[in-house]
């Protein structure tokens, strides 16, 4: 449990219809633990698990978890996969089903649900807030120097050509606002994996979207595999130039 392991339970009350997405590929051994974590730390929000049919057997885990079918829903993808899909179908569905904040997080434990309060906590006053590992009390455990290095190069790198705000513009530990994404239409995002994240924060701050961060502390997984690859890091490359030479309409 990690954090969790040194700190009491602080239960948050959540006083806005809030949805909690997350996208799952062989998760199998970290869903139960997290869906558990979440349910005591903010009680009163519901989680979808948006799963790309793994082949490890995480939909069978989450279906036998207590509050399936009440506060937990599985949705189970088919036809194109991938994490941009994955966000674009839980951030519809939490539109399609009238929730006010809609938060993002990865199944993996890199996300700590502890921060889940704080994020929450700023999403009353913004559209936008972003769970961040390059601000102050932010940072990464278990990262080799090399893979900071080009995490933080990534970043940069996407403030200076798309000229955004902010230090994490790849995170997708986030909480949106129902207003802003109604505004951004999260099906009209063309990036998919990693590089949906810039091309989103580049979309809501063209809308002029109150954007903030709070400081997360990011631990690399223990469990499972990661699902960065080459190919990935290209496909983010390309994005970012895309978006810099496009004229952004809607």
């Amino acid at each position: 449990m990690r954090i969790a392991q040194a700190v009491t339970f602080i239960a948050y009350q959540v006083l806005e219809k809030t949805l909690i997405i997350i996208p799952t590929y062989n998760e199998r051994e970290n869903i139960a633990e997290l869906l558990k974590q979440i349910g005591e730390i903010v009680p009163g929000a519901h989680v979808v698990v948006v799963d790309d049919r793994s082949p490890d057997g995480t939909g069978e885990v989450v279906r036998s978890c207590r509050g399936v079918g009440e506060t937990i829903t599985l949705i189970e993808r088919s036809g194109e996969r991938g994490l941009g899909n994955a966000y674009r179908d839980g951030l519809r569905f939490g539109l399609d089903h009238g929730y006010e904040v809609l938060v993002t997080m990865d199944a993996d434990f890199s996300h700590n649900p502890l921060h889940l309060p704080a994020v929450l906590e700023a999403s009353r006053d913004n559209d936008v807030v972003i769970g961040s590992r390059y601000i102050r009390d932010g940072g990464t455990i278990n990262w080799r120097i090399r893979r900071i290095l080009l995490s933080w190069l990534a970043n940069r790198f996407a403030r200076f050509i798309l000229k955004l705000k902010g230090a994490d513009l790849t995170s997708g530990f986030r909480a949106y606002r129902r207003t802003i994404l109604e505004e951004i239409k999260p099906e009209k995002v063309r990036s998919n994996g990693y590089s949906f994240l810039v091309e989103t924060i580049f979309r809501a701050q063209r809308k002029n979207a109150r954007v903030t961060e709070v400081p997360i502390i990011f631990f690399d997984r223990t469990m499972g595999t990661s699902k960065i690859s080459r190919r990935e890091i290209f496909k983010s490359i390309f994005t970012l130039l895309r978006l810099r030479c496009s004229r952004f309409r809607e």
